[in-house]
Order: C-alpha cells, then structure tokens, then sequence
C-alpha cells in the first residue's frame, strides 16, 4: 500500500475500530507561533509548580527535537463524557475522566496498536507515542489535524463530540494525507467558561492560570489546599469540569461507549461519611487502576477533609 490517500484512509479506520472517536493527520511543522505565548505564561509564573514545562518549550514547539524525522501526526480523539458522577449533594467530586481506567494506559496501548497496524501496511516506519506525559503541544497538533477548534477554556472543542476527550498523538516518519486545521473560532462572543470558573483560572487568551486552577490544585501542586479557597471548590477533590459542564458545544454530546473509562458503582454510591473514613486498602481498591492514584493516599484524603469542611 504506497498511496498516501489509502494509507491515511486505511489509518483513520484502524483508528476508529481501536475505539478512539475522532481521528486526523497533520502535517509536521515547527508551532513558531506558540513559543512566544508559551515562553510569556510560564515566565508569567502561571505554570505554577510546573517546572517541566518551562523547562522543555523548545521541544514542545518542534516536534523534531523530541522524534527526529517526524513528517507526520495522526491525532486521536477519544471521549469520556458519561452520566456517571456522584450525584450526591454532600459528596466529594471527582472529573469525568479520573472515575474509568487510567487514561494514560488506555490511550497508549491503541495508539501502540494503531502503530503496529501501520508497520503492517508500511513496512519499517517509525512512530513515537505521547498521550499528556510527553513535551508535546497536543491541544495545538489537535486543532492542526482538524478536530476543533481551541475554545476560550482552552480545551479543543469538536462541533459533535463536544470538548470531553482524551488526546491521543502518533508522530510517524512517513509522508500521508493531511487534514485542513480548525482556524474558526467556534465560540463567538460566549464567555460562559469565563465567567463561571469559581476561581477566576480562566485568561481572555485561551490560555489557564494553573495557580488558581482547580484540577492543578488537587492534583499537580503538592502543597496542601488553601482554607482561604477551598470553600470555591464546590467539592472539586480530583480535577475540575464546570467550564465543561457550563460550554454549550456539550450540551447535547453523546456519551463514551468505552466501558474500561466506565466508573465503579461502588464508587458512585459512597455516603459522605464512607468518603470520610476512607482507609488506605479501600483508596487502593477503588482508585489503584485510574489516574486518581497518582496523587497517593495521603494527599487525596487531605483533599477530601479540608474541602468538605466547606460544604454541607
């Protein structure tokens, strides 16, 4: 298979039997234009404790520093929008995306057999992985691929798939077909993501303030949460979704028929008081094979405590 349009086409629907629900290709160029913002957010300090990312700007704007000979990158998209939360009025919140399998494995582990699949048709290319654990500007790459358009709450929003999905990213050393980028912006004048952040996290430039961010501050800062802002968490203990919930592109979006993102019921029916007396062997039962146990035990308990203290 030597045409570039059947190797793509044959690529987009390997993707979408893997089970990811979007799939497109970009072209490998250099994001000259993203260097400066980016160099100007992480000397601003709103990378917070953040370091990696200062730290690694000249490979998230070439791709080439981070996979030599890359000429290709097939974007995936896969969603994790379900129905399944915690309903409870007393209860702790966790994102949509940490209640199912650790994200991370799940979208490696397709994009390892989307690559494997290709080698098949294309003999001897080479391709790298990165599912948000690599210096890649995968929010970007998706826009460029043609799977929306970076909204104001500067998640990439799909006109049907709406903005709850994984991104998932395979650079190939290979020439292919490429999609037309995303250059609409989609959101017009609403601001709804804007003005109903609880913590203000939102900038006017698509970009986030990760010192006031909710999901950064249960999940990446290490530090304990200030009692002088937890009552804004609304129960907020593992990441954050209201400017999600808020974004009128996922109002009517179908839910993910992905059952490892699939929450535990044991999970959705916890009492108040179960969530308060969790130990550390029902944290590592409940939460061991999702992103949730990245934080550990002691930091997510404290979490916990200090943000029911706030809420009845």
């Amino acid at each position: 298979m030597g045409n570039t349009g059947d190797i793509s086409a044959a690529i987009k629907k390997k993707a979408y039997t893997l089970g990811f629900d979007l799939c497109g290709i970009a072209r490998y160029r250099r994001l000259s234009e993203y260097e400066g913002p980016f160099t100007q957010w992480c000397r601003a300090g709103m990378n917070d404790s953040m370091n990696y990312l200062s730290g690694s700007i000249a490979r998230r704007i070439d791709p080439a520093l981070f996979f030599p000979g890359v000429r290709s990158i097939v974007v995936t998209g896969m969603s994790y929008f379900t129905a399944d939360i915690q309903t409870g009025m007393d209860v702790p919140i966790i994102s949509r995306y940490a209640l199912g399998t650790d994200y991370h494995h799940v979208i490696t582990g397709k994009l390892e057999s989307l690559l494997s699949f290709i080698r098949t048709i294309v003999p001897g290319v080479q391709g790298k992985t990165s599912c948000d654990s690599s210096p890649v500007l995968e929010k970007p790459w998706a826009v460029e691929a043609g799977l929306g358009w970076q909204g104001k709450n500067s998640l990439v929003i799909n006109e049907t798939k709406g903005s709850f999905f994984f991104i998932g990213i395979l650079m190939l050393d290979i020439d292919l077909e490429y999609d037309e980028p995303v250059r609409e912006d989609r959101c017009g004048s609403c601001e709804e993501c804007i003005n109903r952040c609880p913590t203000g996290a939102i900038n006017t430039n698509r970009t986030i303030d990760a010192r006031k961010c909710i999901a950064n501050l249960t999940i990446e800062n290490r530090n304990p949460i200030d009692h002088g802002v937890a009552p804004l968490f609304e129960r907020r203990v593992y990441g954050c979704d209201i400017c999600q919930e808020v974004c009128p592109w996922n109002k009517n979006i179908p839910y993910h028929n992905h059952p490892e993102l699939n929450a535990s019921p044991e999970i959705l029916s916890m009492t108040r008081q179960e969530w308060l007396s969790l130990d550390r062997e029902k944290f590592l039962k409940l939460f061991g094979k999702t992103s949730v146990a990245r934080v550990g035990f002691e930091r997510f308990k404290k979490n916990v405590e200090i943000i029911l203290q706030y809420s009845a």
